[in-house]
C-alpha cells in the first residue's frame, strides 16, 4: 500500500462497462490513409457509422458531470478519451447487432427504476439540468451499456470456467499466502489527487488535476458505483495510483500492523467497515475511496476455511476472463475501419487547439 496513498490523502444511471484498454483498442483499430467524406460534424467513423459532435459533447457532460476541466487543452484531451470510448462501444454494439442481442423494453425500464430508486425526483431534474441532458439520455446510455454487457456474458463470461482442480493447484502453489501470522484486510482503494501525476495508469487516461476537477471526479466516481459499476472496473478506468489501478485497485491482504501506521481516517474506514463496504476519505484535497473486500484471521487456512474456494476461484476467473475479452476485443478490432477525424485535425495543428468543429467534406 503507498503511503501517499493513505496519509495524503453514475451521471446517476451510469453503469459503467469497463473495457479493457479502450484507448489502446481505439488507437489501434486499422484506418484508412485518407479521411473519407464525411458530415461536417463527425468526429469519427466507425465501419461507415458516424460518432458526431453531439455525442462526444453528450457523452462528456454525463461522465464530468458539472465539473469541467479548467483549460481548453484538458477538456480536449477529456474528450479524445471520451470519444476513443464511444468507438469501442460502436464496435461492440456492431457485434452485438450482428448477434442478434437484443434489449427488451421491459428489462430497460427495470434497470432504469433501479438505477434512480434512491436518488430523489427533484435530485435528478437538477442533475440532469446541470448537465444539459434529458432523461432520453440516459435511457438511451443506459441501453447501449445493457447490450454491450449482455454481449460480454454471452461472448466472455458464459464460456470461462475453472475447475476444482485448477483452484486446488493455485491452493497448493500459494499455501503460505493462506497461512498469515496477525489479522488481515483485503482491501480495494481508488485514488482522486488534486494534482497532475507523473504516471497514470488507468485505462482511460483520466486525471484530474486541480481540487476542484477531483472533488468532480469523486462525484462522477461515487455515482457510478451508487449505479452498479463494479469496484474493480470503477478502480481500473479511474483511479490515480499507478501501481493499483492496473489491478483494479486491489492491495490484496493488508495486515492490522501496517492499517495502524496510516493516518486515522483511512485506518477507520478498514477497521470499522463491514466487508463488502466502500467509503470515501478525503484530505487535503485528495480522496481515497476505500473498499473492504475480506477480512482474514491469522493462521492456516484450507481449501474447506470458508471463502478460501471462492476467492481463489474469482481470481483464476477475473484472470482468465481478462484474457479473453482482450482476445475478443483483437478480433472484432482486426475487422475494423476507424477513422478518428478530430485526432487528424488535432496532429495537423500541433502545439494549438483548433476549432473542434470538423470543416466541410474536401476540407480535411
Amino acid at each position: 500500500m503507498r503511503n501517499t496513498d493513505l496519509t495524503t490523502a453514475r451521471s446517476p444511471l451510469l453503469i459503467l462497462l469497463l473495457v479493457p484498454a479502450l484507448a489502446a483498442l481505439a488507437g489501434a483499430c486499422r484506418s484508412t490513409p485518407a479521411t473519407p467524406a464525411v458530415s461536417a460534424d463527425a468526429w469519427a467513423v466507425v465501419n461507415g457509422h458516424e460518432i458526431v459532435r453531439d455525442d462526444v459533447e453528450r457523452a462528456f457532460r454525463e461522465e464530468l458531470a458539472a465539473q469541467e476541466p479548467p483549460s481548453e487543452e484538458e477538456a480536449t484531451t477529456a474528450k479524445l478519451a471520451v470519444l476513443d470510448n464511444l468507438i469501442v462501444q460502436e464496435l461492440l454494439l456492431a457485434k452485438a447487432r450482428e448477434l442478434k442481442i437484443e434489449l427488451p423494453d421491459t428489462e430497460l425500464d427495470a434497470a432504469y427504476l433501479e438505477a434512480r430508486k434512491n436518488i430523489p425526483d427533484e435530485t435528478y431534474k437538477q442533475e440532469l439540468a446541470k448537465r444539459n441532458l434529458t432523461v432520453g439520455d440516459m435511457r438511451e446510455r443506459l441501453r447501449r451499456e445493457l447490450l454491450v454487457q449482455k454481449l460480454f456474458e454471452r461472448e466472455i463470461a458464459s464460456k470461462v470456467s475453472v475447475t476444482d482442480q485448477e483452484v486446488q493447484a493455485f491452493f497448493e502453489a500459494n499455501r503460505a499466502q493462506f497461512n498469515p501470522t496477525e489479522d488481515a484486510y483485503r482491501i480495494g482503494q481508488i485514488i482522486i489527487t488534486p494534482v497532475r501525476e507523473q504516471q497514470i495508469t488507468n485505462r482511460t487516461g483520466n486525471d484530474a488535476t486541480t481540487p476542484e476537477a477531483a472533488a468532480a471526479k469523486l462525484q462522477m466516481v461515487m455515482e457510478k458505483l451508487k449505479g452498479g459499476a463494479s469496484f474493480q472496473e470503477v478502480a481500473a478506468d479511474f483511479s490515480e495510483d499507478p501501481d493499483s489501478a492496473p489491478r483494479g485497485g486491489d492491495l490484496g491482504f493488508v495486515p492490522v500492523s501496517a492499517l495502524q501506521k496510516v493516518a486515522p481516517q483511512l485506518r477507520d474506514a478498514v477497521l470499522k467497515a463491514s466487508p463488502g463496504s466502500a467509503q470515501a476519505v478525503s484530505v487535503n484535497g485528495a480522496h481515497t475511496l476505500v473498499l473492504v473486500v475480506a477480512k482474514d484471521t491469522a493462521g492456516q487456512k484450507t481449501l474447506d476455511t470458508p471463502g478460501v474456494k471462492d476467492t481463489i476461484t474469482q481470481q483464476l476467473r477475473g484472470r482468465r476472463e481478462q484474457l479473453v475479452r482482450a482476445a475478443y476485443l483483437g478480433a472484432i478490432r482486426n475487422d475494423a475501419v476507424v477513422v478518428n477525424v478530430i485526432a487528424k485535425r488535432l496532429l495537423e495543428s500541433p502545439g494549438r487547439v483548433p476549432s473542434l468543429a470538423p470543416t466541410a467534406p474536401g476540407k480535411q
